[in-house]
């Protein structure tokens, strides 16, 4: 493995060309569900809004062990940094374990609860069926989606973002070929759709594996190494559990937002689900500096060299708010255009134009938020950004959205509280971040 020593040389070039192969594998694994929502469009309005309701109970399954994936990410990076060989051969193993044991169990408690939670959400009953069968198959994804996740953790934590990013690009151009190949020759509807990415999926998922099992060194996966040692799985727990409660009730808030969205009608729902694909090329890359900052925050703390911290949170959120910015603003030029990739009903387009008019405008904010909860998850302190976020995020956005919409019944009610809550996570992150920075850059725990 060739790996990325982040404690030495110039930091904003460090971060970029790190991050950049972190853009391109995050845009290539939404790519799964965005090209599963645009097959599901050539089928009618119908099955995109059943794929659009059932990815959020997909979401909310899974988000638990990506947070987990966090955590290794954050205890391999430090291992690294603190160049401790028998730690990451004990992270690696114990992430496969996690992968097999956690991947196998979310497929079976989610598949139980798949037409529970898509009651909950209000789901109109016209989709029901189309959201049931989409999100079953595709939980047979998920001891692959978590086993990329831990292994490109792993990889990434050494410094090397390109080489998942080259997996995932090869599981997301097979979904491209599944996906045409279920929905032309075999004709199997929604269902088939998800199958296709369960492929994919497992595509890039065996080339970590077997990535790490030809690997030299410490970073060599073994059979015989497969399980979870207990110092390990403590550390993963501590940092990536608040982590993954996060992501997780963050999307059990975003449950609470469908419902409400859902009780808009079918158009509403279409136009929302095609957002949440679009504002992915704004957020996917602020994601990707924030997770940039985690790598390069855990290798230089492992290092113990504190003040290139400190440089990389003003560098990263200089990039970061540049790029939403621009990108932001073309996105808002061509919003037409971009709308009718995935869905051509005018009135689907109108509705989607409103939503980016309010949100857009501000998602320079968000890089705010990222920089400082990846930066401090990087120095083991995963707790704090739990509970600004859940509070804002969830709590503060679920009131303000039942406020808004119970007297104002326009799709602007639900799209406002998106910035709201973003300005206001960004400003409690902040304020906990310089009252706390001389104690976390002085490595006290």
């Amino acid at each position: 493995m060739k790996k990325q020593d982040l404690t030495q040389g110039p930091i904003g070039k460090q971060i970029l060309v790190f991050a950049l192969p972190l853009m391109a594998s995050s845009f290539i694994q939404q790519l799964y569900n965005t090209v599963d929502l645009i097959y599901a469009g050539r089928l009618g309005t119908g099955a995109t809004a059943a794929v659009g309701a059932s990815s959020l109970v997909i979401a909310c399954i899974i988000n638990f062990f990506t947070g987990l994936s966090v955590g290794m990410s954050v205890i391999a990076s430090q291992a690294v940094g603190a160049k401790d060989p028998d730690k990451v051969r004990r992270a690696i193993g114990t992430g496969m374990a996690i992968s097999l044991i956690g991947g196998g169990a979310l497929t079976a408690v989610g598949i139980l609860i798949t037409p529970a939670m898509l009651g909950w959400i209000n789901t109109p009953a016209e989709v029901m069926a189309g959201g049931i069968s989409y999100a079953r198959c595709y939980l047979l994804s998920m001891i692959p989606i978590v086993t990329y996740n831990m292994n490109s953790g792993i990889m990434r934590a050494a410094g090397d973002s390109r080489t998942p990013m080259l997996y995932q690009l090869a599981g997301g151009l097979s979904n491209v070929v599944l996906n045409w190949v279920m929905v032309n020759v075999f004709d199997t509807g929604v269902g088939g759709i998800a199958i296709a990415s369960v492929i994919a999926q497992g595509i890039a998922a065996l080339l970590t594996v077997r990535f790490l099992a030809r690997s030299e060194g410490e970073f060599r996966l073994e059979a015989r190494g497969i399980r979870a040692d207990g110092e390990t799985m403590r550390d993963v727990l501590r940092i990536g559990a608040p982590a993954g409660l996060q992501a997780m009730v963050i999307t059990l808030s975003n449950v609470f937002v469908q419902s409400r969205i859902n009780g808009y009608g079918v158009d509403t729902i279409a136009a929302f689900a095609a957002y949440y694909k679009i504002e992915l090329i704004i957020y996917t890359p602020i994601v990707a500096f924030g997770q940039a900052m985690m790598t390069f925050t855990g290798q230089n703390y492992g290092a113990g060299k504190m003040k290139r911290i400190s440089d990389g949170v003003r560098t990263t959120i200089i990039m970061g708010a540049a790029y939403a910015a621009v990108s932001a603003g073309t996105l808002l030029l061509l919003g037409k255009n971009v709308f009718s990739v995935f869905n051509s009903d005018p009135n689907v387009i109108a509705l989607g134009l409103r939503i980016i008019r309010v949100t857009f405008p501000f998602y320079w904010i968000y890089i705010i938020l990222e920089t400082f909860a990846d930066t401090l998850r990087g120095t083991g302190r995963s707790i704090p950004p739990m509970i600004i976020i859940l509070v804002n995020i969830c709590i503060v956005r679920t009131v303000l959205l039942y406020t808004l919409t119970s007297r104002w019944h326009e799709i602007e009610a639900v799209a406002v509280t998106y910035p709201v809550t973003w300005a206001l996570t960004a400003l409690f992150l902040t304020i906990y971040w310089f009252s706390a920075r001389k104690k976390i850059l002085s490595g006290e725990q």
